[in-house]
């Protein structure tokens, strides 16, 4: 996999464009600033949003040619961004440490999805924030349809309802729904799309 999104990432263009996720950047807007993070950032779009937005902002990825991009991109808005290059196994942060976490498009093989989702989870204080917006499983159709659409073509790793709530079990859900919506997102999420969006509170 790293090779494949070094490849993504290496290209000149922004693989998923260079403006923040739109749910996100409204979500952002009713939390109190405070420390955020950013697992599987890819080339940092909404990392330096939040930067911009005056977080104190961590983040990180696998490929290496995603941060040089986030870096590049932090530099043309002038912030800062704390990103490094790591896996989810090796992310290194202390426990219960950040106010928020973001996980946009960020979709883990089934059998590590829980554990994975459990790790970064174990990362929030708590009280903070876990904002998240995936593909849905039924998303698999129309990016079939429409190939620009994107999202793994593994059904298996795009997301259910029931699955995501036992995945966030000890967090309270503000919003934990299914929808259609019309993204343009860059070179690769382009089109309508069905996604899940979560936010919760740690408890």
């Amino acid at each position: 996999m790293k090779s494949f999104w070094n490849e993504r990432y290496g290209a000149p263009e922004y693989a998923y464009g260079e403006a923040p996720n739109e749910f996100m950047k409204e979500q952002l807007k009713l939390l109190h600033k405070g420390n955020i993070l950013f697992p599987a950032e890819g080339e940092g779009r909404n990392a330096v949003f939040a930067a911009e937005q005056g977080w104190d902002v961590s983040a990180f990825d696998m490929s290496e040619a995603g941060k040089q991009k986030a870096d590049a991109l932090a530099a043309k808005k002038g912030v800062s961004v704390d990103y490094a290059v790591s896996t989810i196994e090796e992310a290194d942060y202390q426990p219960s440490s950040f106010d928020a976490l973001v996980l946009i498009f960020v979709h883990f093989p089934p059998n590590k999805r829980q554990e994975y989702h459990r790790r970064l989870a174990g990362f929030l204080k708590p009280g903070g924030t876990l904002v998240l917006e995936g593909f849905s499983k039924e998303h698999i159709e129309f990016s079939r349809k429409n190939p620009k659409a994107g999202g793994p073509q593994n059904v298996e790793m795009l997301f259910a309802i029931e699955e995501l709530k036992e995945d966030f079990a000890d967090f309270n859900l503000m919003e934990c729904c299914q929808t259609t919506v019309n993204l343009n997102e860059g070179l690769y999420h382009v089109g309508e799309s069905n996604v899940i969006r979560l936010v919760g509170r740690k408890r």
